[in-house]
C-alpha cells in the first residue's frame, strides 16, 4: 500500500514556508527532513513522528499512537499516529511543530 497522498496534501499546506524542509521517499513512504535530519513523514495511512525518547514516551499515552514498528524492532523516539489522531488541521499543525522542534535540535546533517 502506497503512502496516503491526502496527508501528504495536509502536511504540504502547513510546512509550505518552513525553512530548511525537504522530502525524500524512504521505508515505502515519504519523509520530510529539516536541516537533512529526519523530522516527520507518512507511512501508509501513518504520520511518523521523531519526537525523542522523552517526548516519544508522553506521545505514547495518546490515544491513536504508538511505536514506529515496522520491522518488528521499534525505533526510539519515533512515533506513528492513526489519522483519528490529527482529524483537524490544528492537531496536525502540534504534531509536527513537535518533531520540527527535535530535528531542529539536532546537529545540520
Amino acid at each position: 500500500m502506497p503512502y496516503n497522498n491526502e496527508i501528504e496534501a495536509r502536511i504540504g499546506k502547513i510546512t509550505a514556508r518552513w525553512k530548511n524542509m525537504s522530502k525524500k521517499k524512504m521505508f515505502g513512504g515519504i519523509c520530510y527532513l529539516l536541516n537533512g535530519n529526519m523530522a516527520f513523514g507518512i507511512y501508509k495511512d501513518f504520520l511518523i513522528l521523531r519526537l525523542g525518547e522523552e517526548k516519544g514516551s508522553r506521545a505514547l499515552e495518546s490515544e491513536h499512537v504508538r511505536f514506529f514498528d515496522i520491522t518488528g524492532r521499534p525505533m526510539k523516539g519515533w512515533v506513528m499516529v492513526e489519522m483519528d489522531g490529527f482529524k483537524n488541521d490544528d492537531d496536525l499543525k502540534a504534531w509536527l511543530k513537535s518533531a520540527r522542534d527535535f530535528a531542529g535540535s539536532l546537529q545540520p546533517k
